[in-house]
């Protein structure tokens, strides 16, 4: 007996919208050829294997690769493999039937239900045991499949991408990947390239993850300086756009000073891009790290103090930070107020205490 899923999609269930297509795919040359490769095959409905390192944007690439599908109309489904244990991953995909299984009161659809008409992406899909690999491959041959406890064979029409960190072809050789099932899925491939492999589009991402994370969180945070955009760019980033994402929202939440020692591998990062000439490479790094953080800090505490009338103890509360902290970055930073009367000098001396300066 054969039925056919049909699952109406809510306005309010959408995917949210990925990164503008400058963002996304930015300037460098390689992203580009990633770009060229996706317009080729996003209006068809051939499969579609995405491979590169963890944090590459993988997903994103997938998401505007079904927004620019002739199945955009429909959900966009994600399925994270490794997320989800075997023995679960099953019911979730194909869903079940009530007494299926302890504690399955009601019948419940399953993800690949949801993409009909719309796109099924399959994250991490190395991950898959072999016991599911056979079942997802009897699907992928003609969209039929039943329900766990059911005996009705459905079926559904549905684009099929998935996505991968790891290499299938040394999992084929080891027995730990099914070859009928690569060919299945490989129709056509995109390989993601590691974020060091486009540096000239760091300084547009960073832009980008600063106004997506201001939002995020409700906070307003410095304009980046040309230094700090130079760390970033000479910065090796093994964790790729993701890893940039996380030190782009410590610098929102925190400043500049926890954006680059915000990571435990910032020791063991290189410094390529640098020339070998300049052997002084990650001193020189750090040199300007800490001028740009100077500055940095410099501009957002006098902007503090002006918004405050130069009242320090007000400044202190507003920027999170003890009043003695201040006094110290005020003298740091050689900053004075004009309302006592100053003149301007590297390291001024800052009252403790009194109604104008507090």
């Amino acid at each position: 007996m054969h039925g056919t899923a049909t699952i109406r999609v809510k306005k309010s269930e959408r995917l949210n919208p990925v990164p503008p297509d400058h963002v996304l795919f930015g300037r460098s040359p390689a992203m580009n050829e990633v770009r060229h490769r996706a317009e080729k095959i996003c209006k068809t409905s051939a499969s579609v294997l995405l491979c590169g390192p963890g944090g590459t944007g993988k997903e994103a690439v997938a998401r505007w690769i079904h927004e620019h599908s002739l199945h955009s109309a429909g959900q966009f489904v994600k399925v994270n493999c490794a997320a989800i244990p075997g023995s679960l991953l099953e019911s979730e995909l194909f869903g079940y039937e009530k007494g299926a299984f302890t504690g399955a009161n009601n019948a419940k659809p399953g993800r690949v239900e949801q993409a009909h008409l719309g796109t099924l992406f399959l994250d991490e899909i190395a991950d898959l045991d072999m016991n599911l690999q056979s079942k997802i491959l009897h699907f992928l041959q003609d969209g039929s499949y039943s329900r766990l406890g059911d005996r009705i064979e459905r079926t559904v029409n549905t684009r099929l991408l998935c996505a991968t960190n790891r290499d299938l072809d040394k999992l084929i050789e080891t027995g730990e990947f099914r070859a009928d099932l690569f060919y299945r899925i490989n129709v056509f491939r995109l390989q993601l390239p590691p974020l060091r492999d486009r540096r000239e589009d760091i300084p547009t991402l960073v832009e980008f993850f600063k106004e997506h994370h201001q939002k995020q969180f409700g906070k307003q945070a410095a304009p980046f300086a040309p230094e700090m955009l130079d760390y970033f760019r000479n910065l090796d980033w093994p964790g790729n756009v993701r890893e940039l994402s996380n030190g782009v929202a410590r610098y929102v939440l925190v400043g500049p000073e926890a954006a680059i020692a915000g990571s435990p591998n910032d020791k063991k990062r290189g410094t390529a891009g640098i020339d070998e000439k300049r052997s002084a490479g990650t001193p020189l790094l750090k040199g300007l790290a800490k001028k740009a953080i100077r500055e940095m800090e410099r501009n957002v505490i006098m902007e503090a103090l002006r918004d405050h009338q130069w009242n320090r103890r007000k400044t202190a509360r507003a920027l999170k930070i003890s009043y003695r902290t201040l006094i110290y970055k005020i003298r740091d930073a050689g900053l004075v107020s004009k309302r006592l009367g100053a003149a301007a000098s590297p390291r001024p001396k800052v009252q403790d205490s009194g109604a104008a300066g507090e």
